[in-house]
């Protein structure tokens, strides 16, 4: 039996995305599927829906209209899809009217140092639960500080790199360079081997049949 293949994946998106918690959980339940063929090696990169959004964040539905002129009741059904969609892959979204978006750069350098640490994946879920799942608010250090114990970091080194903008620059420079250099203007955006991109929350179906054809060299 062949030995598992290593396969990188980059996984550009934001925390305040609701489409990347589906793609994150179609494409576990992918690499589960051929894990026979494939091993995930994780690389979490930062891209930031709202870079210039204030520290106290704004209604989520507002929001929504304002920048993509949705209206409340197109918000609640876009709710009701999304809630529905990440139930069937096991995820909860809370949502509700009076959820709220936040400006997510801490999110992000946070995120850098645990991926150095090998704990990108862990704390990527831990901030989609803290948004999504218990509406938690993400411009409060002290939320990020739990999540990253949630991921298995250590909570005063996580309180210290919040509270330092360690990493502020490198997140910056890669979050630049996957807008500029690699035109990547919407999220989730997968790339595997740095060759191979999927586009946008896609079912499970679709990351399998690209895994096994990479896996096979057949592309």
């Amino acid at each position: 039996m062949d030995t598992p293949r290593t396969l990188r994946i980059d996984f550009v998106s934001d925390v305040v995305c609701p489409w990347c918690v589906i793609g994150l959980k179609a494409l576990e339940q992918a690499l589960a599927a051929t894990a026979d063929v494939v091993t995930p090696q994780w690389h979490f990169q930062p891209f930031e829906l709202n870079p210039g959004l204030a520290p106290e964040g704004e209604n989520a539905a507002e929001h929504v209209q304002r920048k993509y002129g949705a209206s409340p009741e197109q918000s609640a059904a876009n709710r009701g899809t999304i809630r529905d969609m990440g139930a069937a892959l096991g995820f909860t979204f809370k949502g509700g009217p009076e959820a709220r978006i936040w400006n997510t750069f801490d999110c992000h350098r946070l995120l850098h140092w645990a991926g150095l640490a090998g704990r990108g994946h862990a704390l990527k879920t831990a901030l989609f639960e803290a948004h999504f799942s218990r509406g938690e608010p993400l411009n409060d250090p002290e939320v990020l500080v739990a999540a990253a114990v949630q991921a298995g970091l250590d909570g005063d080194a996580a309180r210290e790199v919040l509270a330092s903008g360690r990493y502020g620059e490198e997140v910056r420079g890669i979050a630049a360079w996957w807008r500029q250099e690699q035109d990547i203007h919407a999220v989730p955006a997968i790339i595997f081997d740095g060759k191979y991109a999927i586009l946008g929350g896609q079912p499970a179906a679709v990351f399998e049949k690209v895994i096994r054809r990479i896996a096979a060299g057949e592309v």
